[in-house]
C-alpha cells in the first residue's frame, strides 16, 4: 500500500487535506471517505490496508476544520461547505486516476454529508456504503435547546454546545485510547453553527431521501448511542434505490469499522462493492 496526499481549495479558499492510499497492484475501482465529526481521516487506515489489498484505491479528505485541513475546530459557514469539499476530492481524483468506477463510504456525520452529496452527484458514482449514519440521533436535544442552539449559532456560532462521549464509538478499548491521544481528533464540544447545521441537514436528508436511488449499503451497530439505527432503517425504508440492503449489527457501537468484528464487516462490504463493480 503506497500513502501521498495533498491539499486542495474548499469554501472560503481553505486548505483542504487529502490523502490517497493505492494499492501496489492494478486499481479497479477508487473509494471516496467522508470521515465523521471531530476525527480526520488518518482514523481509517486499517480500512484503506483491508481495501487496497483488493484493488481500490481509498480517497480520504479532511472536512473543513477538522484534521490537517484549515479551518476553527469543527467550525463552518454552511453545511454545504462539506458536501462541496467532497465533490472538490471527487474532481481530484477523476483527474488522477482516469476512467475508474467512483464508490462513496460515509460514517457518521460523513455519511450524512455522502447523504447530501448523493442528492446533488450521485450520478457520478456506483454505489454507496454509509456506516452509522447521523440521520437521526438519540442525543439530539429537545426543542428548546435546539432554539438555544439556532439562536446561538447565529450570534456566537463558534461557542461549544455538545460534548460528544468517546466510550460510545468502540468495545474495544484500546480505540477509545487512541481516539483520546490522538492531537488531530477535536476533543472539545461540537460548535453550535456545527450542530445546528447538522440538524438542519438531518431534517433535509428525511424529507428527501426518496431521491436516491443508488445501489445503498445501510450498516449500523444496535448499540449506537451517538447515531441511531433508526436513521439507517429510515433510509431504508425511504430511499428510490431498488438494490439497497441493511444490516443492524447485535451488540456494535457507533464506529463498526473500529469494533472486533471489523474484518469480517470490511470482507461482507467489499464483496458487496465487488458485486456493483462494471463487469468489462
Amino acid at each position: 500500500m503506497k500513502h501521498t496526499d495533498g491539499t486542495l481549495v474548499g469554501a472560503n479558499n481553505a486548505k483542504l487535506y487529502y490523502r490517497y492510499w493505492t494499492p501496489e497492484s492494478d486499481i479497479k475501482a477508487i473509494i471516496l471517505l467522508a470521515h465523521g465529526a471531530a476525527e480526520h481521516s488518518g482514523r481509517y487506515e486499517t480500512l484503506a490496508e483491508h481495501f487496497t489489498k483488493a484493488g481500490y484505491v481509498v480517497a480520504a479528505l479532511d472536512h473543513f476544520g477538522h484534521g490537517k485541513s484549515e479551518g476553527g475546530r469543527c467550525c463552518l459557514t454552511q453545511f454545504n461547505d462539506y458536501v462541496e469539499g467532497l465533490n472538490k476530492l471527487r474532481q481530484q481524483v477523476v483527474n488522477d486516476f482516469p476512467e475508474k468506477p467512483l464508490l462513496l463510504i460515509g460514517h457518521s456525520m460523513g455519511g450524512l454529508i455522502a447523504c447530501h452529496y448523493l442528492l446533488e452527484y450521485q450520478s457520478t458514482l456506483t454505489a454507496c456504503v454509509l456506516s452509522g449514519p447521523a440521520i437521526t440521533s438519540d442525543v439530539t436535544p429537545p426543542w428548546i435547546q435546539e432554539m438555544v442552539i439556532s439562536l446561538l449559532s447565529k450570534i456566537m456560532p463558534n461557542l461549544g454546545a455538545l460534548q460528544l462521549d468517546p466510550n460510545g464509538i468502540s468495545r474495544d478499548e484500546k480505540v477509545v485510547e487512541r481516539y483520546l491521544s490522538d492531537p488531530l481528533v477535536h476533543s472539545g464540544k461540537l460548535t453550535a453553527r456545527l450542530l445546528r447545521e447538522m440538524l438542519t441537514a438531518m431534517e433535509l436528508i428525511q424529507e428527501k431521501a426518496k431521491e436516491i436511488h443508488l445501489p445503498l449499503l445501510l450498516l449500523h451497530g444496535s448499540e449506537d448511542v451517538l447515531t441511531s439505527p433508526k436513521g439507517s432503517e429510515l433510509l431504508n425504508n425511504t430511499v428510490s434505490s431498488k438494490d439497497k440492503e441493511l444490516h443492524i449489527y447485535p451488540g456494535l457501537y457507533h464506529e463498526i469499522f473500529n469494533e472486533p468484528e471489523h474484518p469480517q464487516i470490511f470482507e461482507q462490504v467489499q464483496k458487496w462493492l465487488d458485486e456493483r463493480l462494471p463487469k468489462y
